[in-house]
C-alpha cells in the first residue's frame, strides 16, 4: 500500500514539474523572442550552405544576415553558388544585379620539377606553410612550394599536385578561395572568367630577369615584349599584369603569346571543343593522382 502511494505521489510531482517547466519555457519564448528577417531565411535557402568562408564571413548564415541587414555587401561573393546564386539573391533583395562573372583560382607559377634549377635537401614538415619558413627550400622564393596545402583544403577535388606544381581542374573549381587563402606565398589568385579559357601570367617572380633565369627555366624575365604588344597588359615591377576589366574577345591573343618565349603567358580554363578534338585519340587515365615529392628527391649535390 505504501509503495503504491509513493509511486502515485512521484508521478504527480513529475507531472507538476513538467507542466511548470512547459509554462516557464513558453513564457521565456514570448519574452525573449527575436524576430527573424524573413529575407535571411530566404537567403539561407538560396546559398549553398557549404560555409567555406570564401565570402569573408564565417558562414553562409552570417553572409545572409549581412546582405539582408542593409550592409554594403557585394552579393556576388559566393563562389560555390556562382552567378545563379547571385541572381537569386538580387531577386530576393529587390536589387539589380550588375554584369558579373565566376571567379576561379589561378596558380601563378608554371615551374614543374624539371623547370626548377636550384633544389635543396629538406627534411622539415612536409607542408607549404612549414617549408615557406625555411630559407633555401628552392631557388625561386616566389614559386609554388609543391607540398599540397591547397589540395588538402579544397572540398571540391579541384586542385592537384602534378609534377610539383598545383594544377587547377576548372571543371570542378567553384571559386571558393580556400586554396588562395591557405597558400603561404599568395601565388593563387582569383580571376574573373569572362570566357571558358583565360589568358594568365603563370609566374610570380619579382626579381630581375638574370636572377629569374638562374633559378627557373620558364619564369618571366620581365622583358616587356608582351606589354608592348597590347594595351591589355602593363608592368607591375618586373612582372606583366593583365587588366581583366578590359579583357575581351576582340584582343589578338596570338600576337601576345608569340612574344613570350618563357611559357609565362598561357591559357587556363575548361577545354574548348578544338582541344577535345585534338586529344580524342589519346588514352587518358580515369583520374590524375597527386604526385607528391620533396626537394630531397631531386637534390643536386654541389661540392
Amino acid at each position: 500500500m505504501l509503495g503504491t502511494v509513493t509511486l502515485i505521489l512521484a508521478a504527480v510531482i513529475l507531472a507538476l514539474l513538467a507542466v511548470g517547466m512547459g509554462w516557464v519555457l513558453g513564457w521565456a519564448n514570448r519574452v525573449f523572442h527575436v524576430e527573424v528577417d524573413p529575407r535571411v531565411e530566404a537567403l539561407n535557402m538560396i546559398l549553398p550552405g557549404v560555409n567555406c568562408g570564401g565570402c569573408g564571413y564565417i558562414g553562409c548564415g552570417a553572409y545572409a544576415e549581412a546582405v539582408a541587414g542593409g550592409e554594403e555587401v557585394d552579393i556576388t561573393l559566393c563562389g560555390p553558388g556562382g552567378v545563379s546564386c547571385a541572381s537569386n539573391i538580387a531577386e530576393t533583395m529587390g536589387i539589380e544585379l550588375k554584369e558579373t562573372w565566376p571567379y576561379k583560382a589561378v596558380v601563378n607559377c608554371a615551374a614543374r620539377w624539371d623547370d626548377r634549377l636550384l633544389k635543396a635537401d629538406y627534411e622539415g614538415e612536409m607542408t607549404c606553410a612549414g617549408a615557406n619558413l625555411v630559407a633555401g627550400y628552392q631557388g625561386c622564393v616566389f614559386g609554388c612550394l609543391g607540398l599540397g596545402d591547397c589540395v588538402e583544403v579544397c572540398d571540391y577535388d579541384a586542385i592537384h599536385m602534378i609534377d610539383g606544381v598545383a594544377t587547377v581542374d576548372y571543371l570542378k573549381c567553384t571559386g571558393c578561395k580556400a586554396c588562395s587563402l591557405v597558400c603561404p606565398r599568395n601565388i593563387i589568385t582569383m580571376v574573373p572568367f569572362k570566357a571558358s579559357r583565360m589568358l594568365v601570367v603563370k609566374c610570380s617572380n619579382e626579381d630581375f630577369g638574370k636572377d629569374v633565369s638562374e633559378v627557373c627555366k620558364v619564369g618571366c624575365l620581365g622583358c616587356k615584349a608582351c606589354v608592348r604588344e597590347t594595351d591589355l597588359m602593363d608592368m607591375d615591377g618586373h612582372l606583366p599584369v593583365i587588366s581583366y576589366e578590359d579583357y575581351g574577345d576582340d584582343i589578338d591573343f596570338e600576337a601576345i603569346l608569340d612574344k613570350c618565349k618563357r611559357e609565362s603567358l598561357v591559357f587556363v580554363g575548361e577545354p574548348t571543343e578544338a582541344d577535345l578534338v585534338a586529344v580524342a585519340e589519346e588514352e587518358l587515365p580515369e583520374r590524375i593522382e597527386a604526385d607528391f615529392k620533396t626537394t630531397v628527391d631531386d637534390t643536386e649535390w654541389r661540392g
